[in-house]
Parts: structure tokens; sequence; C-alpha cells
């Protein structure tokens, strides 16, 4: 089939784009500019790259009819973050695609209540980014259930690999955390270290929207969970993190109030945000319906990431 890929050069279609290739697709990579993914790939070099501005496009009215002019069977869009945009887009699309795939997040679920958190549990988002992508995700299961507009929605955690900063123990992007576990210095951690984050591979996110594809009857209408098997707590985190770079971990803790005053003010955003929502999320139904199996732990695909980062930066790492 002819996919379209909104989105298609960044942390997901570095990687689904070569899987969509290799599974015999004709693909079509949309991008603002002509960037080049994160790992080089054969694949890519069948790939049709078409550049279209999102943002612009929007406000003159014709990004939707750009998209549809594309004659894709399938769309897949990994960057919508707005009501607006998704019922733009979908409103041109009805009954001209055989499949309709959105990228959410699970930030949808805003805090937890019951772990791990299934799709179909009562759903609490808070923060400008969840609460839209809440409401995408209900438009586009009402279009759905109204006139059969054939939709599919997976719902990533923390998205890490080669080429950017997963997570990190306390809940930020400051790499200086994973440096000082190199180390074996010590790190504070907030409250208890008892929250949780629950990363995933890009590859895996990418593994998932192919099997969605694949297993076209099971996924038409309904909402995923792609994450890795397990989550983890910040506390187990960076004692695993430490131990991998052959340190013994040395963790202290503050309760929050105290803990956010030694930091600056993005990363106290940033790790609020990510103790606050605490995900950990059920990937029991993916794995039923679209045999989705994770080839990452949450360690694994954070480890690939720093491993990265630390050879890209120059930093040495003496591992045991």
């Amino acid at each position: 089939m002819k996919v379209v890929v909104i989105g298609g050069t960044g942390h997901i279609g570095t990687y689904l784009v070569p899987r969509l290739v290799q599974a015999g697709h004709d693909v079509i990579c949309v991008s603002r500019q002509r960037g080049n993914p994160y790992t080089a790939h054969e694949s890519w070099k069948q790939v049709k790259h078409v550049d279209i501005d999102r943002q612009k496009s929007e406000r003159n009215g014709d990004f939707g009819t750009q998209i549809a002019s594309l004659g894709g069977d399938i769309v897949i869009d990994l960057i919508c973050f707005t009501p607006q945009s998704a019922q733009k887009l979908a409103e041109v699309l009805k009954g001209r695609v055989q499949h309709f795939l959105h990228c959410g997040t699970m930030w949808v679920h805003g805090h937890s209540e019951q772990v791990p958190t299934s799709e179909n549990q009562r759903r609490n988002p808070f923060g400008l980014y969840g609460i839209n992508k809440a409401k995408i995700e209900t438009y586009l299961h009402a279009i759905y259930q109204e006139n059969g507009f054939p939709i599919t929605i997976l719902h990533p955690g923390h998205i890490t690999g080669p080429g950017w900063l997963p997570v990190n123990p306390v809940g930020n992007l400051n790499p200086e955390i994973f440096v000082r576990l190199s180390k074996g210095e010590e790190i504070t951690l907030p409250n208890l270290g008892m929250e949780t984050v629950h990363h995933v591979h890009a590859d895996d996110v990418a593994q998932a929207f192919v099997k969605a594809i694949e297993n076209h009857q099971n996924s038409i209408g309904e909402s995923f969970h792609v994450v890795s098997e397990q989550a983890l707590t910040l506390r187990g985190y960076a004692e695993e993190m430490a131990r991998w770079f052959g340190k013994e971990p040395k963790l202290r803790f503050l309760p929050w109030e105290k803990w956010q005053k030694n930091v600056t003010q993005r990363d106290q955003e940033l790790t609020w945000d990510h103790i606050a929502h605490s995900p950990c999320g059920s990937i029991a139904k993916a794995k039923q319906l679209l045999n989705y199996t994770p080839n990452y732990s949450s360690l694994q695909a954070v480890q690939e990431s720093i491993e990265h980062y630390f050879e890209k930066e120059g930093i040495p790492v003496n591992r045991l």
C-alpha cells in the first residue's frame, strides 16, 4: 500500500519508515524540511520526500488537501497536537483512506489510579499536552463511531533511543544525572523515589505502528499503549544505572518542597510533570490484538541512548 507518514524524520519515523519499506509499502515522508533521520538506513533511498510546513499550511487552510493529494491508502500522523489540527485533517481524509493512525501519549490518562493502567480506565488528564491529546482521542473515536472513519491510536510512553536523551532517574532531561551516576557520585531524588517512569524504544513504537497496519481488523477503532514490559521507579532506575556503570548507587532523598529548590526552573517543571503523571501502562491489549512484543526493556532502551550520548560527547565510561 501507499503509506503517508506525517513527521517521518523524527524519533519514531527514523525507525518506522524503514520498517514500512521493508514490509513492502510505498512510503511518502512528509516533513517541514528535508532533515536527516537519527540513524541511516538503506531503505530511505526508496522513500519519496514531500516538504510541507504543517503550521504554515494549516494557517493557509490547505494542509488536509495537500495530504489527501498524495493519495495514501494509509496515513500515519506522528505530529498532531491539537483537536483543531486533528479535525481539519480527518474531515478531508474521510472516505479517502483505508487506515488513519494517530500517535497519542500515555499522558492522556493523567494521574494513575490503578496500575498498570489499561486503555479503558477513567481519564484524568492535566496539563495542556495531555488534555489536548485526550480531546483528539475522544474526537477520533467519535468519528469512527459515527461514520466508520478507520482510526487507530497508539499511546507511547517516554520515547528514547540513540540521538535523544531519555527521561532520567530524577524525572527530567538533564544528562548530568547520568554523568554523576557513571562517576559513582551521589544524586538526590525527590520524595522517596517511588514515582514511576515508563520508557519505550522508538523502534518498539515503530514496530507497534506496523503491527497495527498488519492487524488491520483488530486495530481499527481501538487505542493501544506502546511501552516496555515494565515501568521503573525512580529509585530502581537510578540504582540499576549506577550498577550498569560499574558503581555502587549513592542516593539521598528530599521532600519535593526542598528538592525543587536545588534545581533549575526547567528541571523542576519537567520533574514535576513526570512524577505527577507517574505512568505505568499495561500492554496486554497490544500483545493480544496486535502481537506487539517490545524488543527493549526500559533499561535497555535508556542504556542504548546513553551509550550513544556518552560516545558522541566524548565522556569516558569504565563499565564493569
